[in-house]
């Protein structure tokens, strides 16, 4: 319990940090956590014999995060993005010359490790500049942080004392429908209380954000939970002491951030 309190202790803070030190910061900081999540997704499917390609797998990630992150924080042109299409199309050609029994089941890991580890950490950070796509702006991805945090915080509290009633037992036995209207109850709370603060969008904006944060990210928990009883496996990696991998920890961002990201998208604009 020690061991895991203080990894928590300076999790957090390193992550409100990474946020709030500025677009450089925030910009390398995430390219490098998102390279560390994809490098912990390919250790993990290795216990089920998957051989994914490991560099093309990387190259894809960093051209997908890098391009993005040249065209909004380094204001250079979105072309930079075309290198992921050789990078992409490499993993069918290299496959060609492996002799695997199983061909299609690596280069279908590899691509799942960029959809559900890059994709998402992209969208995170993109929530930076959907305001103004030159100018960084911490609100929105520290919104988003507080909100899932509290949203984790309200589960665990109100699905101890009062939770009674499963979630989905098959895939989270300790989840349940209690815990999850406590996540919905106190993120909302801190997305009202942003509001006060931020004033990009009006309440009902921020409190709707809440909802889809812990509609989704509890959905997200439940797929790398789903991930992990499907290989056999306690936890994504051992980076965080008494708290698991890095996956395990941004479990509640995988879906949910696309989908924040499209909803904020289409309020401003």
């Amino acid at each position: 319990m020690k061991t895991r309190a203080i990894t928590a202790f300076f999790f957090t803070i390193v992550m409100l940090a990474s946020v709030l030190l500025g677009g450089t910061v925030f910009t390398l900081f995430y390219l490098v956590l998102s390279l560390l999540s994809l490098s912990e997704f390919y250790k993990l499917v290795k216990k089920a014999e998957v051989k994914p390609h490991l560099l093309l797998g990387y190259l894809a990630g960093l051209f997908l995060f890098g391009g993005l992150a040249a065209r909004q924080f380094f204001n250079l042109d979105s072309k930079y993005l075309l290198l992921i299409i050789p990078a992409i199309f490499g993993v069918f050609i290299a496959e060609l010359y492996r002799k695997e029994k199983n061909p299609f089941t690596n280069i279908g890991y590899t691509f799942l490790g960029l959809i559900l580890v890059m994709i998402p950490f992209s969208f995170y950070y993109a929530l930076g500049f959907i305001k103004d796509s030159e100018v960084y702006n911490f609100h929105f991805p520290l919104a988003f942080m507080l909100m899932l945090w509290a949203s984790d915080t309200g589960a665990y509290l109100f699905g101890r004392k009062l939770g009674k009633n499963k979630l989905f037992e098959r895939h989270s036995p300790k989840k349940t429908w209690e815990g999850f209207a406590g996540g919905v109850f106190v993120s909302v709370l801190v997305g009202l209380i942003v509001s006060f603060f931020f004033k990009e969008v009006n309440g009902f904006v921020w409190a709707g954000m809440a909802v889809l944060i812990v509609c989704f990210g509890t959905i997200g928990d439940l797929v790398e939970s789903m991930l992990k009883r499907s290989l056999d496996v306690k936890d994504s990696g051992t980076l965080l002491p008494g708290h698991g991998g890095l996956l395990d920890r941004f479990d509640g961002l995988l879906i949910a951030a696309p989908i924040v990201f499209a909803y904020l998208y289409l309020v401003l604009y």
